[in-house]
């Protein structure tokens, strides 16, 4: 069959995109992948079609006072001619990318939706999504929580009216619901289940597939040397750009025993105003490098917990410290201390002695690196990429 992807051009989103397009080209399928203009070499070299999505400035400035969702309005005008070019008999969309979604809805595709990052839909008794509090344990915390319920909807219901105004525009009918750009015949949920909250009423034709797991090739970078547990330290591609993150932890893990650690600065230059950075004998610090060929080789990663960088340490059976920075981090490290797999610290508490102490307590104890392995070997087990492509496959069936 032939299909349409259309992804969010930042590597969480992107990369997801990218790997569920490989594993429908595994299954024979002919793929087309809209996303950002950088990403072109990577996914043509999956022997996947590449599409450059419309870019706009989303939010308003003086030179471009875009209203709420007109770039979204535009965009989907210019992928209407890609979804008419491919005549594709299904497409995914990206929880962020409406244009696709929206377009093919117009061309009467069904259209399903993959969310790269836990399920961010509420339900009874959850706190606000990437507040970053845990699952609540009793009655009470969940009476507690649901008192927000109406800040919430109020802002849940202003979201429904902005994207009703867009499909209004497009001549399309209201969604009639929250979350409207979630699509209600196929969800992907592209996670860890044991990072997923327990619902009381699951959403139907909602999946959690497991991690959709990509990167970009890379070679090998030496490792410190010994043979002590090695730590990575991990941060953010795109946010702590004073690297916090990263001096405090090549301060605090400089002589913790007989550890070694790795640090990247993801070419992100190291900014000479914040003074000297002094790299300890066990440390190395390196320009960039591979997860999936280093993080299988690590006992400890140290991140901010964007998702993706998570969900790849869980894979490789690393016990993980995160310390978030902005968006869904919070989230996401409240999961993963949910789950049993790591340690977090909060943003304002990050300091060499706290990640030191984080690291100590993730090598120190075992059920923490029992947890991480745990959930490594369930995806030793699955396969999300080929679940996710039979799921596409079966919405896609009816209408062939």
């Amino acid at each position: 069959m032939r299909v349409l992807l259309g992804a969010f051009g930042d590597p969480g989103h992107a990369f997801p995109m990218i790997a569920l397009a490989r594993g429908l080209r595994a299954r024979g399928h002919e793929v087309t992948l809209q996303t950002a203009e950088r990403w072109r070499a990577d996914v043509e070299a999956e022997g996947v079609a590449f599409a450059p999505a419309p870019e706009y400035h989303v939010f308003p400035t003086q030179e471009r006072p875009l209203k709420p969702y007109e770039a979204v309005v535009r965009a989907t005008g210019e992928t209407l001619e890609l979804v008419r070019s491919v005549a594709p008999d299904v497409l995914v969309s990206d929880i962020l990318t409406l244009a696709p979604a929206l377009a093919g809805e117009l061309e009467g595709v069904p259209v399903a939706t993959l969310i790269p990052h836990v399920d961010p839909r509420p339900s009874p008794g959850f706190a606000p999504y990437s507040l970053g509090a845990r699952l609540p344990r009793t009655a009470v915390g969940r009476a507690g929580w649901s008192l927000l319920d109406p800040v919430v909807g109020r802002g849940l219901n202003l979201g429904r009216r902005e994207l009703d105004e867009t499909r209004r525009r497009l001549g399309l009918p209201p969604s009639g619901r929250v979350h409207g750009g979630i699509s209600e015949r196929l969800a992907l949920v592209a996670t860890f289940p044991q990072l997923e909250y327990p619902r009381p009423e699951p959403f139907p034709n909602t999946h959690v597939v497991g991690p959709l797991l990509w990167e970009p090739a890379f070679g090998e970078v030496d490792l410190p040397p010994g043979d002590g547990p090695l730590v990575l330290v991990a941060p953010s591609t795109a946010q702590d750009a004073r690297h916090g993150l990263l001096r405090a932890a090549l301060e605090g893990l400089g002589d913790l025993g007989n550890a070694r650690v790795l640090a990247t600065w993801n070419r992100r230059p190291l900014d000479p105003q914040d003074g000297p950075w002094r790299v300890a004998e066990n440390t190395r610090l390196v320009e960039w490098v591979s997860y999936a060929k280093t993080m299988p080789r690590c006992d400890v990663v140290v991140c901010h917990g964007g998702h993706g960088t998570l969900v790849r340490a869980l894979a490789s059976g690393c016990a993980v410290v995160v310390a978030p920075a902005a968006g869904d981090m919070n989230e996401n490290a409240a999961r993963v201390d949910w789950a049993g797999a790591g340690v977090r610290i909060p943003r304002r508490f990050v300091s060499p002695r706290s990640v030191r102490l984080a690291v100590e307590r993730a090598l120190g104890e075992p059920e923490i690196r029992a947890s991480a392995r745990e959930l490594a070997g369930w995806l030793a087990l699955s396969d999300p990429a080929a679940r996710a492509a039979e799921l596409v496959e079966g919405l896609a069936a009816p209408h062939r």
